[in-house]
């Protein structure tokens, strides 16, 4: 089972700063309690993860700094590992190790990069991982896999927090929630594809039997380390509201539910700040989601239910 956890929320970022704005883009996030700060990995019109998040260490002294999450094929994962441990050190343990195995096609496509089926970018991000842990480890190492070889590397310098920065897996599938559930401190629950109208194809399970579903591979993967797992979700789309219904009417249709269904799924927030308080809590009892991502144009709208629930 998964352990009930106090709320904590972090805050998602896309878009281009200059340093100053950036600066006080992180302060005013920490002052207003939020616990992390996450940038996306894409290649739009927004700041390069790394030294954003270097920036944004700089600028702040308690919130947390992390991806949400990086593309494992954008980076050698010698290299990533070298590049978040160097973060760590310099955020004296504020780094959160967020990574994915990709999925948006026409950055690959753009960037010249090959992009292989689900099943060959699951297994690189597999590799990658078992790579930047063994960084992370205190010995030297060789690595001999299908995607990465690696020999008598002693990954330096290494992170602040041992055994390394927590590390957060996000994912659908079943596969990659399983993998995640052996190996991840995080994981951030995707909504699944099997509830949403997707072309034609109709939804073949309710919401709420959906994430059912997903947290049962996890607990059957996990091996008894529900209670060692924080469970995360991106709140999008998000409508502070006092129509939720005709909120729901816009919304839904647009991410293949139907209204009924965009007011019961838990990755979208729609209501009046009480009504998102109280969905929630049910969330948390239900499913044991205690870590929310808001995306950053959303943090004066949602002001309310934050003051409200974080840290309880």
């Amino acid at each position: 089972m998964f352990r009930e956890r106090p709320f904590r929320f972090g805050v998602t970022c896309e878009f281009v700063a200059d340093r100053d704005e950036w600066r006080a883009f992180g302060q005013r996030i920490e002052n207003r309690g939020y616990s992390s700060l996450l940038v996306s990995d894409h290649l739009g019109d927004q700041l390069a993860l790394m030294p954003a998040l270097a920036a944004a260490v700089d600028a702040t002294t308690s919130l947390r700094i992390g991806a949400l999450v990086a593309c494992n094929d954008f980076r050698h994962p010698v290299m990533h590992a070298k590049e978040l441990a160097s973060l760590d050190v310099l955020a004296n343990g504020r780094i959160d190790w967020g990574i994915g195995a990709g999925w948006l096609a026409s950055e690959y496509e753009m960037a010249g990069l090959t992009f292989d089926r689900p099943g060959v970018r699951v297994d690189r991000l597999i590799e990658a991982v078992a790579v930047m842990k063994r960084c992370f480890a205190d010995e030297p190492f060789t690595f001999e896999g299908s995607h990465y070889r690696v020999r008598g590397l002693n990954g330096t310098p290494k992170p602040r927090q041992r055994p390394h920065p927590p590390l957060l897996i996000a994912a659908a599938s079943k596969r990659l929630l399983s993998f995640a559930a052996r190996e991840a401190d995080m994981i951030g629950i995707a909504p699944s594809i099997s509830a949403r109208q997707v072309g034609e194809r109709a939804p073949t399970q309710s919401v709420e039997a959906a994430v059912d579903e997903q947290l049962a591979w996890i607990q059957a993967a996990g091996e008894g380390r529900g209670g060692d797992i924080e469970l995360n979700m991106v709140a999008y789309p998000l409508a502070v509201t006092d129509d939720a219904a005709g909120a729901a009417a816009r919304i839904g249709p647009a991410v293949g539910l139907s209204p009924e269904e965009a007011l019961r799924a838990p990755h979208i927030w729609i209501g009046s700040p009480g009504e998102i308080v109280e969905s929630l809590e049910r969330h948390r009892e239900r499913w044991g989601v205690s870590y929310w991502a808001v995306p950053a144009d959303a943090i004066d709208r949602v002001a309310p239910v934050i003051e409200q629930l974080a840290g309880r």
